[in-house]
């Protein structure tokens, strides 16, 4: 046994993960090309326009938010979809988004049992390094039909959120089977707000950094994404691939189609 995965690409960080059916929404961001979002320390420009807009959207059952308080992963049109949806983020971001009954804050490794669309899911959170002082949070996601693998692991679903590499995320192998590893990348750099005019500091994965994640956690598929569309971003499409190639991982690579529904497991 083990659990179905489409995943559909709507731009950055945002994609439908539909596991067994159900719909999980990453990181709603649906702002178009041109947008300007001033965060303090820099301004943050979308040069794409997201692959589907609200209205194009399936039924959403749940929402997997990384963190709140960054409009790349959360903009005013994707505020609208956490009303009266059950929402999974950082114990900040619940407080933050109060009152919203639905909205889970969930520390580094806190698991929560929930029924969503009928089927029963443990969401499980995971610690990352992103901005210095700012929450955010990865997740596993896996549920009593998922099955387990031959060591007797429990299949599971992870979505990195925004961070970059950290040896904690290894012990993630040692406890669940990784069938699909969702990841953000990009190699985002942005200034320090100890030091605002000194070196820029890494706040996401490149690919060699997601490789090697990828090889702690033996997953068996890598989705890459969040690595278009945004400034601060210092890998792209051409440069992940050739990381990726050298790396020799390409063949365990599901890459996405915006707007596409990919079939992966």
């Amino acid at each position: 046994m083990a659990p179905t995965l489409n995943v559909t690409h709507i731009g950055t960080a945002t994609a439908i993960l539909e596991i067994n059916g159900v719909n999980f929404l990453t990181d709603p961001f649906f702002s178009p090309a041109g947008t300007l979002f001033d965060v303090g320390l820099i301004h943050l420009k979308v040069t794409d326009d997201p692959a589907l807009q609200l209205n194009q959207l399936p039924v959403i059952d749940a929402v997997l938010l990384s963190h709140e308080d960054h409009p790349d992963n959360l903009d005013d049109l994707g505020r609208q979809l956490l009303d009266g949806r059950r929402v999974f983020t950082t114990v900040d971001g619940a407080k933050n988004l109060a009152p919203r009954p639905a909205v889970h804050g969930m520390k580094p490794w806190d698991e929560i049992d929930s029924i969503i669309a009928g089927k029963k899911f443990k969401i499980i959170a995971t610690p990352t390094k992103h901005v210095a002082g700012d929450e955010c949070t990865g997740f596993i996601i896996t549920g009593e039909d998922f099955g387990h693998n031959h060591d007797g692991l429990p299949n599971a679903i992870y979505f990195t959120g925004d961070t970059v590499y950290i040896e904690e995320l290894d012990s993630i192998a040692d406890k669940y089977h990784i069938y699909a590893a969702v990841m953000n990348l990009g190699n985002a750099h942005a200034p320090s707000r100890e030091d605002p005019n000194g070196p820029l500091v890494q706040i996401t994965m490149g690919g060699k950094d997601g490789a090697k994640l990828f090889r702690a956690l033996e997953a068996d598929v890598l989705i890459p994404m969040h690595y278009e569309s945004w400034g601060h971003f210092t890998q792209f499409g051409a440069e992940l691939r050739q990381a990726f190639e050298d790396e020799g991982i390409s063949d365990k690579i599901c890459w996405l189609k915006g707007g596409e529904r990919v079939s992966v497991l």
